[in-house]
């Protein structure tokens, strides 16, 4: 029984051919597609962050009003990237947000990816460590981030406060119940991804990652996710993790699709997104619904996760990508396992 979500990652342009031309266009829009899926009957509207570009960039107001304008959708991101965050303002940001929505956040953190700006976290005030990378204080971010969902108490307490206080030592407010368990961290490697499982995360993988073994990359996610749940087990975690991959995913159902993606289909490539780092890219999948079905049930990643996120063309507006959803969820999804 698969979760299928939408992934967006808000592109905007003023460009005449652009339908989304503004920052207030990608979030106004983000909304509607996400109240367009939860009437589709998808499971999940996922947003990607990035800073210093004309995307989507703070996630807690978008998720907080999807929150208040949907009722059953899960809601989340993939990934904030934990370079920029400050865990404790980000734990009461995460909180106020879940409350808003129900409990139905899913968050996605990680490391990030290269971004817009060299350094860009330096902005934020953010600098690592002596003697640590800038991976080492996402991940250190993303540690105290989990600790202080936990609930526990950890400030000790004005002795003459404004407000009275609850007794024992102070946590963060608001809490929002269970979110820990909602917490996922987007893994490029194998390694991550152990680490990820041995801290109780569960596991997003994206449409790239790094090249570990030269395979294409749905054979090496699958690695990957065996990899993660073999940790998780070590770890003794009492529940089941979750675990979703990413895909350009597109069912040619009429003539508009064929004009857009017709042409798109092709296969994994590689390449660097970081010196030095040769990455996996995966292909885009457009076909006619039954050979979409023959192709997707050769992908050993998707067999192996419980979560498949759609990228979408967010520029291409909301009532296109509701229909390239729709087309998903009723001529391909259920041959997947969905429903």
């Amino acid at each position: 029984m698969k979760k299928i979500g939408f992934l967006s990652f808000g592109h905007w342009s003023p460009s005449p051919q652009s339908g989304t031309r503004s920052g207030a266009d990608a979030l106004l829009q983000s909304i509607d597609l996400a109240v367009a899926a939860e009437e589709l009957g998808a499971d999940g509207a996922y947003f990607r962050v990035h800073h210093f570009a004309r995307q989507l960039g703070s996630p807690f107001p978008l998720l907080a009003a999807a929150g208040a304008k949907t009722k059953r959708i899960e809601l989340g991101t993939a990934v904030i990237d934990m370079r920029y965050e400050n865990p404790l303002y980000m734990a009461e940001d995460a909180g106020a947000a879940d409350l808003i929505a129900g409990g139905r956040l899913q968050l996605g953190i990680s490391r990030g990816s290269p971004e817009q700006v060299i350094d860009g976290w330096r902005y934020f005030g953010y600098v690592p460590e002596e003697g640590k990378t800038d991976a080492d204080m996402a991940r250190r971010h993303a540690e105290v981030f989990l600790e202080v969902l936990r609930g526990q108490g950890f400030a000790q307490p004005n002795p003459r406060p404004m407000f009275p206080n609850p007794p024992g030592l102070l946590r963060l407010e608001p809490f929002s119940e269970g979110l820990l368990d909602r917490i996922w961290w987007g893994a490029a490697t194998n390694a991550t991804a152990q680490w990820a499982g041995k801290l109780g995360m569960n596991l997003q993988s994206s449409t790239l990652k790094f090249d570990e073994s030269g395979q294409p990359l749905h054979i090496q996610q699958a690695e990957q996710i065996r990899a993660f749940r073999a940790a998780w087990k070590e770890a003794g975690h009492a529940r089941e993790p979750r675990v979703s991959v990413s895909r350009s995913i597109f069912a040619l159902v009429n003539d508009m699709d064929r004009a857009y993606f017709g042409g798109s289909e092709g296969d994994d490539h590689f390449g660097y997104i970081e010196p030095e780092r040769r990455a996996v890219f995966g292909r885009t999948y457009a076909a006619e619904p039954d050979k979409l079905v023959e192709q997707l049930r050769q992908d050993e990643a998707i067999a192996e996760a419980d979560t498949l996120l759609l990228t979408v063309p967010n520029q291409l507006g909301v009532a296109y990508n509701a229909h390239v959803i729709e087309a998903i969820l009723k001529h391909v999804a259920p041959a997947l396992g969905w429903r």
